[in-house]
Formats: C-alpha cells, sequence, structure tokens
C-alpha cells in the first residue's frame, strides 16, 4: 500500500491484518506509515505493512459523524431471498433453529449459489433433509434490482426413497440495502408437477439504527380449500460489518389460534 493514492479530500476505512480497523481523513504519509484523522483521534500512525484492505468512505456513509457501515446482508430477509446479490467472492453462513444449516457464495456480481441441510434427521439415524438456492440478479435502475432463482429440495421417504420439491421464482427490489420492499412470484413443483396457481410474496427491510433493521416477510400460498393460505413474519435484525442475528416471529391463521404472536425464529449469519 506504499503506493496508494490517498487523497486528502476524502475518507477511508482501514483494515489491519490483527483485525482491527480505522476510519477516518487522509493527513500524510512515508514509506513506512499512513497517517489519518478520526472522529476521536486528532492524529493515528498506521503501518503500512500490516494493512490488509482500504476502502473509501463516502460521505453519505455517516450520519451525525459516526459512520454507518454498508448493511451486511441485504440478500435475503427471513428465508426469502431479496434482488441483491452477493459481491463475487463474498458468501454466508447461515444457522437457523441449530440444525438447519445453509451456505450462500457469490459467484459473480450478479449470480450466486447457495445451498444446505438439516442435521436432525441424521442425528436421529435417517437421511437429511437438503435444498439448493441458484439466484440471479441485476440491477436497472438506481433504485430498481430484479432476478430469478431456484428453491430445489431433496426430502427422504420410506425405504431410501426421495422426493423433490421446491419453488421457480422471480422477485424485484424496490430502494436501498438499509430500506427496501420486495415483490416476488413462483410456481411451486412437487416430483416435477407444477402447481397451477403461483405463490405470491412481499418482504421489507428498514434499518432504524446502526446496527438495527427491521424485517418482514409474508407469503400466500396455494391451498386446494381457500384457494390461498397466508403465512406473515416479522422481526428485529441485529447486526455488525460480518455478523448479524435475526430474532423473527412466524405466523398464520392456525399458529395464531395456539400462539397469538406467532413462532419465535432465530436465524444466525456470519459473512465472509
Amino acid at each position: 500500500f506504499v503506493n496508494y493514492p490517498f487523497d486528502s479530500t476524502k475518507t477511508y476505512k482501514i483494515e489491519l491484518k490483527d483485525g482491527s480497523e480505522f476510519v477516518g481523513s487522509y493527513l500524510e504519509k512515508n514509506e513506512v506509515t499512513v497517517t489519518i484523522k478520526t472522529n476521536t483521534l486528532p492524529k493515528i500512525d498506521i503501518p503500512l505493512k500490516g494493512i490488509s484492505k482500504i476502502t473509501e468512505i463516502n460521505k453519505s456513509d455517516f450520519r451525525e459523524g459516526l459512520y454507518w457501515f454498508t448493511n451486511p446482508m441485504p440478500t435475503r430477509y427471513v428465508f426469502g431471498p431479496s434482488a441483491f446479490n452477493l459481491n463475487s467472492g463474498e458468501g454466508y453462513y447461515q444457522n437457523t433453529y441449530i440444525f438447519l444449516n445453509s451456505l450462500n457464495v457469490g459467484v459473480t456480481d450478479n449470480i450466486s449459489i447457495g445451498g444446505g441441510l438439516e442435521f436432525l434427521s441424521t442425528f436421529a439415524g435417517g437421511n437429511p433433509i437438503f435444498y439448493l438456492t441458484p439466484k440471479f440478479t441485476i440491477k436497472i435502475a438506481e433504485k430498481l434490482r430484479i432476478g430469478s432463482g431456484l428453491i430445489y429440495i431433496s426430502i427422504p421417504g420410506f425405504d431410501n426413497e426421495r422426493f423433490t420439491s421446491g419453488v421457480v421464482y422471480g422477485i424485484a427490489t424496490y430502494g436501498t440495502a438499509d430500506d427496501n420492499l420486495t415483490f416476488g412470484t413462483g410456481w411451486g413443483f412437487f416430483e416435477g408437477e407444477f402447481n397451477n396457481k403461483p405463490v405470491i410474496a412481499f418482504s421489507g427491510m428498514t434499518r432504524i439504527a446502526r446496527k438495527t433493521a427491521l424485517v418482514t416477510e409474508n407469503f400466500l400460498i396455494p391451498n386446494l380449500e381457500s384457494g390461498y393460505y397466508g403465512m406473515f413474519s416479522y422481526g428485529i435484525r441485529f447486526f455488525g460489518e460480518k455478523i448479524a442475528v435475526d430474532l423473527t416471529l412466524i405466523n398464520s391463521s392456525d399458529i395464531s389460534e395456539f400462539i397469538a404472536i406467532g413462532i419465535p425464529c432465530v436465524n444466525f449469519v456470519v459473512k465472509f
């Protein structure tokens, strides 16, 4: 980083190899150190050989003088996707209810591939449910993104049989990484046979503090008896730059008869 083009009019986030980081404006540099000014330190010398990454910070990322890092989880709501995508080389591990584990990786800036399995049936001596979740998205306007994807699920049956199920979907997301709404629709299938009615999804997210966001995810699922069956969720997400914890409630007309507020759901996510 000796030849990095620092600019005294700009602000930078400097990440060190030991995991620490500093955000501040550039003051000066020599062959050994770079000197910056932060909100709390008028002058700090950082060894160039200890730097792992330098990122230019936009003025819009500061609110009341405090740096608001980029939302690390704009690509997903409670379970379903938004039309934001992981960048190439980014990824995250997600754990739900301890036994449900998944991994998603950005293949390119527009294509990601994910998958996972549940461990409970494995511990019980059975075959696990596993799933794949490829997704393609594209930005078509400053605040509008569209995409499509597949949720493919393999379900164990009796005598080592397995059944396939899932959804082929399309989505559109309007807004920013911090505040957005997503509309989605898709056709569910079981053993290669598609439902004649689509699944409909409405989801949203809004960042209410530096490390806090509200999240909701809602589905209309085709039902033979009443046409559609509604499932909805709402909750709060706490996050840092590389980690997020979702505390949400999942509800429906049937669930509310037994638990008025809904079934608690906890998601733990680590980004890499």
